[in-house]
C-alpha cells in the first residue's frame, strides 16, 4: 500500500522547505527523508502522512451536512472549509481506515475505458482524473489520484505503477507502467485486460474442477459419519438389548461405529493439524514450489493445470517480447505471472542462469528447465529458426487456450461422474445397512 507524506524543514540558509513524496510505509519514508537530508543539506522539522478526516458543517437555515476529506492534518481541512465560506464545523480523524481492495471488475473497467479514451487521443492525465472521479471504490479512487499526481510531477511510469502492484497485481502494474513509455498505450492496455480476463477465467475453471467435487465429497463423508456415530448406534441397541445374533454387515458397521466414537476427536484434531501445517507450508516459497510441482501430477486435472500455466507464460511473453537480444526481464516477468511456483523456480534457477552465465540459446535454455511440453519446445525451435519467435509464442498460447478449454470441460464432467458414483456408493451402503436392521424382528416370549 502506498501512502503520501509531506515534510517541512529549513535549508542551509534558514529558509523554509516543504515537499511531498510517496512511500509504502513509515520505514521507507524515513529512509527517503535521510536521503533528502544528505542530498540537499536540509533540516527536517515535521513529517506528516496524508490521512482521511470526517467533517460536519452547520449552515444557518439549512440542515447540517457531513463529508470525508484526505489531508495531512486537521488544520488543512479547516482551512479548506473556511475558503468555501464555512465557519461552524467539526473535524475528526478516521480511527479505523480499512479501504477495501478494488475488485477485478474495477481494474478491468479502468483498463478498458483507458484504452478506449487513449484511442480517442485523450491525455492520459485527464483520463486518470476523469476515471478517479467516477470510481466508487475508495482505494481505487485514491490510487488513480496518486498515480496522476506522481506522473504530473515527472515520475517514471514504470516505477509509479510498480509501486501500486498491491492494487493492480505485479504483471498488470508492470504492463501499465510499460505502456506509459511506449507509442501504443491503447494496444498494451488491451493486451493487459485480455491477460487479466483469461487469468480470471482459468482461476474459476480450476476452482470449479477441484473445489466443487471436494465440497461434495466432504459433505457426503460428514453425513456418513453422522449416521454411523449417532443414528445407527441408537438403532443397533436392539441387538444388544435382546441378545440377538448380529448380521455381518451390521456387526461390521457397529464395530466401526464404536471405534470411530472412541477416536473421532483424535481424527478431528489430526485433520485440523494437517490442514494448518499444509497451509503454513504452502505459504512458504519452498512449500509453494512443492505444491505446484505435485499439483500437475494429479490425474486428469493436473496436466490441464500445467498447460494453463504454459499458456499464461507465453501469453505474457508474447505481449512484452521486444525481439531484442536481451529479453531476460521478459522471461522473468512471464515466469512470475504463470501462477505456478515450480515453473517459476525452474525458469529462474535454470533457464536464466544458462542464458546469462553460459550464453546458452533461448530454446535450449527453456528446454533445460524441464517444465515445458515437447510440443512447446518444438514450436519454439521452429519459431527461432524462422525468426518468428513472437508469433510462435502467441500460437502456443492460443493453442493451449483452445485445448484446455475443451479438455477441462470434459475433465469436469468426468470428475462430477466419479463424485456422484462415490455419493451413490455411500448411499447404497447406508441403505443396505438400514434395510438389514429393518428386516430383523426381536424374539417373542
Amino acid at each position: 500500500m502506498i501512502f503520501e507524506y509531506r515534510f517541512r524543514g529549513t535549508n542551509q540558509e534558514g529558509r523554509p522547505v516543504t515537499g511531498t513524496f510517496s512511500a509504502s510505509g513509515g520505514a521507507e519514508a524515513k529512509r527517503h527523508l535521510a536521503e533528502l537530508r544528505q542530498r540537499y543539506q536540509i533540516t527536517i522539522s515535521k513529517l506528516e502522512r496524508k490521512r482521511d478526516f470526517l467533517y460536519k458543517v452547520k449552515v444557518p437555515g439549512r440542515a447540517p451536512f457531513s463529508g470525508r476529506q484526505s489531508a495531512f492534518n486537521q488544520a488543512d481541512v479547516a482551512e479548506g472549509l473556511r475558503r468555501l465560506g464555512y465557519e461552524d464545523f467539526r473535524i475528526g480523524r478516521v480511527l479505523f481506515d480499512l479501504p477495501g481492495k478494488p475488485s477485478i471488475a474495477d481494474i478491468l473497467m479502468f483498463i478498458r475505458l483507458s484504452a478506449n479514451m487513449l484511442r480517442d487521443k485523450m491525455n492520459f492525465g485527464k483520463i486518470l482524473e476523469l476515471l478517479a472521479e467516477e470510481q466508487t471504490n475508495r482505494k481505487m479512487k485514491e490510487t488513480l489520484y496518486q498515480i496522476e499526481s506522481q506522473l504530473k510531477a515527472g515520475a517514471e511510469g514504470c516505477e509509479v505503477f510498480i509501486g501500486f502492484s498491491s492494487v493492480f497485481g505485479r504483471f498488470p502494474a508492470f504492463m501499465l507502467g510499460l505502456a506509459t513509455r511506449s507509442g501504443n498505450m491503447a494496444d498494451i492496455f488491451d493486451s493487459t485486460a485480455e491477460f487479466i480476463e483469461r487469468d480470471v477465467e482459468i482461476s474459476k475453471t480450476i476452482r470449479k474442477a477441484l473445489l466443487s467435487p471436494l465440497i461434495t465429497i466432504l459433505a457426503t463423508l460428514a453425513a456418513f459419519a453422522y449416521y454411523v456415530l449417532e443414528i445407527f448406534p441408537a438403532t443397533a441397541t436392539l441387538f444388544t438389548k435382546y441378545d440377538m445374533e448380529t448380521p455381518p454387515l451390521t456387526a461390521a458397521t457397529l464395530a466401526f461405529s464404536d471405534w470411530l466414537q472412541s477416536v473421532w476427536w483424535m481424527l478431528g484434531l489430526g485433520t485440523v493439524a494437517v490442514i494448518l501445517a499444509l497451509w503454513w507450508w504452502w505459504s512458504t516459497p519452498k512449500g509453494r514450489i512443492w505444491r505446484d510441482r505435485n499439483l500437475v501430477k494429479i490425474p486428469v486435472v493436473g496436466p490441464l493445470i500445467h498447460k494453463m500455466s504454459v499458456e499464461i507464460y507465453f501469453r505474457v511473453f508474447g505481449t512484452i517480447y521486444s525481439g531484442a537480444g536481451d529479453n531476460i526481464e521478459t522471461i522473468r516477468m512471464a515466469a512470475e505471472a504463470c501462477r505456478n511456483g515450480w515453473m517459476e523456480d525452474q525458469i529462474k534457477r535454470i533457464t536464466i542462469p544458462l542464458m546469462l552465465r553460459e550464453g546458452e540459446a533461448f530454446v535450449p535454455a527453456m528446454a533445460a528447465a524441464g517444465v515445458f511440453t515437447p510440443t512447446t519446445i518444438t514450436r519454439l525451435k521452429t519459431g527461432q529458426e524462422t525468426g518468428n519467435l513472437l508469433t510462435a509464442s502467441q500460437q502456443i498460447a492460443n493453442f493451449y487456450k483452445a485445448e484446455t478449454t475443451y479438455r477441462m470441460a470434459n475433465a469436469i464432467e468426468l470428475l462430477q461422474t466419479l463424485v456422484w458414483l462415490f455419493v451413490a456408493a455411500a448411499i447404497t451402503f447406508l441403505t443396505l445397512v438400514s434395510a438389514e436392521v429393518a428386516n430383523i424382528s426381536p424374539p417373542t416370549y
